[in-house]
C-alpha cells in the first residue's frame, strides 16, 4: 500500500526529498514545508510525480 514519492521545492523546483506515503490514508498530493539546500531556507516542497 506504501508508495515512493519525490518532494519537489515550489521556488527552484529542485527534487531535493525522497520518502513514503500509504495512498489509502493520504489520497492526495502530500506538501510539507522543508529545508531546501539549493534556496539555503525553508520553503514549501510538493508532491511530483
Amino acid at each position: 500500500m506504501r508508495v515512493g514519492i519525490t518532494l519537489e521545492c515550489d521556488q527552484c523546483k529542485s527534487r531535493n526529498y525522497r520518502t513514503s506515503k500509504n495512498r489509502k490514508n493520504t489520497p492526495d498530493r502530500l506538501e510539507l514545508r522543508k529545508y531546501c539546500p539549493r534556496c539555503r531556507r525553508h520553503t514549501t516542497h510538493k508532491e511530483s510525480r
